[in-house]
């Protein structure tokens, strides 16, 4: 039976962290987060991202945009708060209305306030090692890996799932550590080699959005089982992979929910301290 990689605890332990640094500061550290329209989504995390701002001693400043702003408008507006000396990072949350288009927005805003780490200069650092500001779902992740002991150098690992958040970053953080990395996607399903692929990982990590996508029948016996997946089935939340049956077959797991998802906001508010102290 797979022991639980639970995230509050590590969690718990870097906010501590984080406070005693805050605390030596001159001043609170100043995040900026911005929402356009209304999403319950967005709204959840803006409230998850305020209470733990506060409880670090940072401050939370939140501006909200009416769903019909232009692109272009935007694009003004997080320049006038790139220009902004008080603000220490700028998050714009997701989802954005469908006229606007993502990159754009996160291309936008100044590396240096970047607190989520999607700028092409703070992935780009990643690809040398060099990088103090991270995807926080992909950080959260290294994190877990971290927890569970286990040795990456040389070992197997599986990414399912390829986007610009969590697996395009994660295989770069992985390839870093001298894990061997395969990252699979959709080609991979269509090829019909997932489960040969996940069948052979010792380290597996599923970031798609597809409830049961993994059936636990196809991990490894021994395998670390990191599951970034969120999906809604019925009145439950549940991962991407089959959690049972994976569960007996692992020497770790993540639970969904719970395990993920607890170090996201803290790794925000982790790279919200990065961008005060590379100032």
């Amino acid at each position: 039976m797979a022991r639980l990689l639970e995230g509050k605890p590590v969690a718990e332990r870097i906010k501590a962290e984080i406070k005693k640094q805050v605390g030596s500061l001159a001043r609170a550290p100043v995040l900026l987060s911005v929402q356009v329209g209304e999403d319950a989504g967005a709204a959840s995390y803006v409230k998850s991202q305020q209470r733990a701002a506060e409880g670090l001693g940072i401050e939370y400043r939140f501006h909200k945009l009416p769903p019909e702003i232009t692109e272009g408008e935007l694009l003004e507006f997080i320049g006038r708060m790139n220009s902004d000396k008080s603000l220490d990072g700028i998050i714009v949350q997701m989802p954005l209305p469908p006229h606007i288009d993502r990159s754009k927005i996160s291309q936008a805003i100044l590396p240096e306030k970047d607190v989520e780490g999607m700028h092409p200069e703070n992935i780009g650092r990643i690809l040398f090692g060099k990088a103090s500001i991270l995807p926080c779902t992909a950080a959260a992740v290294m994190e877990l890996l971290k927890e569970s002991g286990v040795d990456l150098y040389g070992r197997e690992v599986v990414v399912v799932g390829h986007s610009e958040i969590v697996g395009k970053p994660l295989s770069l953080l992985l390839l870093d550590k001298f894990a061997t990395v395969t990252v699979c996607h959709i080609g991979t399903s269509k090829a019909a080699k997932l489960q040969e692929h996940v069948s052979a990982a010792e380290i597996l990590i599923v970031a798609v959005g597809r409830a049961g996508l993994i059936k636990g029948e196809w991990i490894r016996e021994g395998a670390v089982v990191i599951d970034v997946g969120i999906n809604k089935v019925g009145d439950k939340i549940v991962g991407d992979v089959e959690f049972q049956e994976a569960q007996r077959r692992a020497a770790f797991i993540t639970p969904v929910p719970g395990g993920v998802g607890p170090l996201t906001v803290t790794l925000l508010m982790r790279n919200l301290l990065e961008a005060v102290k590379s100032k």
